[in-house]
């Protein structure tokens, strides 16, 4: 995702930059956009408005900020304690303080669709860190992330604590290892959830989608569920280049009302598709269409998913 390394020729790179795809001037002046809707009678504001509006986005961006990063390590401490539960119960607290996670930094969040159930390879487009609660939020299962995230402070922890599966993408010898470790994990009836594009995008545009890790589900026999993420305003939770992710999060909270719809498309079996690269090439399609594969909306739009299939029990949170 990030980094102030030089990335190796054959990894992913995305154009986008903290500069061109992440400055969003409303978000620190939310009333500039609509200007006329803050004092309809008169068309302007009366005098010291203006102070009083951005003191009170400020107060509210910091208290956003505090709540999340406290939710954040609250789940970090009481992790520990969380593995001496049953896994179904374990899966459930997880998801559950995902949930308070972008909730606490002012997201609000639209599902579309219907979770899978059985064992899957979750591939979705990659935006932004947020990516990765709003996906585990509705399913729950073992994600693929590069491995200097072990190395994060707090979130490293996190992840290693989640189960997350670490791939070198420096070293091209260690991938046929890391998809044989997914498509175990796949036999076994859990999940593995992935971004192929290999880099975060600003969400105006996205990368192709890699083939390897398509093979670990034709190697289990197993479906892929394709996941589409957007954010309403497009760059505000976009976290990208060498966007530190301190400015990521004062973004996100400075942003009037940062929003995240997240759209489920219908798994389709691997077996479909002769190899991995047009599996990859199908999956990338359905990810990019706005009607592919999904329900009438009367029936599944929705504020909050139902719980995922109980195939996530068997996959370690």
């Amino acid at each position: 995702m990030n980094g102030t390394t030089a990335p190796s020729p054959w990894l992913p790179t995305a154009p986008c930059t903290p500069g061109r795809c992440a400055a969003h001037p409303e978000a620190a002046h939310p009333e500039a956009a609509h200007p006329a809707s803050a004092h309809p009678a008169s068309g302007h504001r009366p005098p010291g408005a203006a102070g009083a509006a951005g003191a009170a986005g400020s107060v509210r961006a910091v208290a956003r900020l505090a709540a999340g990063l406290a939710t954040v390590v609250l789940g970090v401490l009481l992790a520990p304690a969380t593995g001496l539960l049953p896994t179904a119960v374990r899966i459930a607290l997880v998801r559950h303080w995902l949930r308070a996670v972008v909730r606490a930094f002012g997201v609000h969040v639209r599902y579309e669709g219907e979770p899978g159930g059985g064992p899957l390879l979750v591939v979705a487009n990659h935006v932004s860190w947020l990516d990765i609660p709003l996906i585990a939020t509705v399913l729950p299962g073992r994600m693929v992330a590069k491995s200097e995230v072990r190395r994060w402070p707090v979130l490293g922890t996190v992840a290693a604590l989640g189960g997350t599966l670490f791939i070198d993408r420096d070293g091209l010898r260690a991938l046929p290892g890391t998809v044989r470790a997914m498509a175990g994990v796949l036999a076994g009836g859990g999940r593995v959830i992935v971004f192929p594009e290999g880099s975060t995008w600003c969400g105006r545009a996205g990368g192709r989608f890699r083939p390897a890790a398509f093979q670990a589900a034709l190697d289990a026999g197993c479906a892929v569920q394709p996941v589409r993420i957007d954010y309403r305003p497009t760059g505000a939770a976009a976290y990208v280049g060498d966007d530190p992710l301190g400015t990521s999060l004062w973004r996100v909270v400075t942003t009037r009302r940062p929003t995240a719809v997240v759209r489920l498309r219908e798994p389709f079996p691997a077996a479909r598709h002769p190899d991995r690269r047009a599996l990859a090439a199908a999956a990338q399609r359905a990810v990019a269409s706005d009607t592919a594969n999904l329900p009438p909306p009367s029936v599944h739009q929705r504020s909050r998913s139902r719980p995922a299939s109980a195939s996530s029990a068997r996959t370690p949170a």
